[in-house]
């Protein structure tokens, strides 16, 4: 592999990728020669007469951080308007089964911090309701670290979850398929049928779709900006505002790293001057009790 070849990935295979995944092959590839440049040019060049030379150079290198792009959610109170135009959206809509679908992945989403191709992954049978005091989903197609493959995780249905659970799979479900007991039956099954009458596995962009529809409509004021990944954030900084520590939210997102967990976090706009105020009145207190 020479600069050319590089040269050639990034400007054609990789020319629309996102500027993450440019910079993360960019960088897989300067370590990956950087080893065989230290343990084996010597002998790699003994073999077959050629130096290692990393093709990653000045001119074909990607700008930028690889940082993730900073995503602060909307508040709970414009959460809250959202879900509440939506639910009502579900009385007079043309289309009640799909709709009622997308509306219960999204809330899921910002009840537990579901990324939206987990979602879509989830069987009827992954719902374990004799788990813990709500029940858990068995989330079997995590996303993996640094491309480790599928992680599994528990995820507790806390913060309302197993009540948006119920009422689907109780008065929804059926109007897509009528086997509840089919193994591999969807837990969000699209209108499409298989060839044996039973209903397919929605996609992420009927989830993504619905989303958007109902941005629109009930909170404009986020349109093209409030994504499934965004509710992921908003799930983490609603459970964190409620108390919950770090390491539990990092379980339920099923992060491998807390660092990862901690930048899902956008605490209230208040809520660095409220501690600051405190602090600032117990100084006082200490103050005066020794001038006293």
């Amino acid at each position: 592999m020479e600069p050319a070849d590089a040269d050639a990935y990034f400007g054609k295979v990789l020319r629309h990728s996102p500027s993450g995944t440019r910079l993360g092959r960019s960088q897989a590839l300067s370590t990956s020669f950087m080893f065989l440049e230290l343990r084996h040019k010597v002998e790699i060049h003994r073999m077959t007469g050629r130096v290692v030379e990393c093709p990653i150079d000045e001119m074909n290198r990607p700008r930028g951080a690889k940082d993730a792009q900073l995503r602060i959610p909307p508040s709970e109170p414009e959460v809250g308007a959202l879900f509440t135009g939506w639910g009502g959206e579900l009385a007079t809509c043309r289309k009640f089964a799909p709709t009622a679908r997308n509306y219960t992945a999204s809330k899921l989403m910002s009840q537990v911090g579901l990324r939206v191709s987990e979602a879509c992954g989830l069987d009827l049978d992954d719902i374990k309701w004799d788990l813990g005091r709500f029940g858990k989903l068995h989330v079997r197609h995590g996303k993996g670290a640094r491309g480790s493959g599928p992680r599994e995780r528990m995820v507790p249905l806390i913060n309302g979850a197993d009540r948006t659970l119920r009422w689907f799979i109780e008065d929804v479900w059926g109007q897509f398929d009528d086997d509840r007991t089919r193994p591999g039956a969807p837990l969000f099954p699209s209108e499409r049928k298989n060839t044996d009458g039973s209903a397919r596995r929605v996609g992420d962009d009927a989830l993504r779709n619905g989303l958007d529809n109902a941005v629109e409509a009930h909170l404009p004021g986020w349109t093209d900006r409030l994504t499934p990944h965004v509710l992921r954030h908003f799930c983490a900084s609603q459970l964190y505002g409620n108390g919950l520590d770090l390491l539990a939210i990092q379980e339920v997102l099923g992060h491998s790293w807390i660092a990862t967990t901690m930048r899902y976090i956008h605490v209230q706009q208040t809520r660095v001057e409220d501690a600051w105020v405190a602090g600032m009145e117990r100084a006082a207190k200490r103050l005066e009790g020794l001038a006293r």
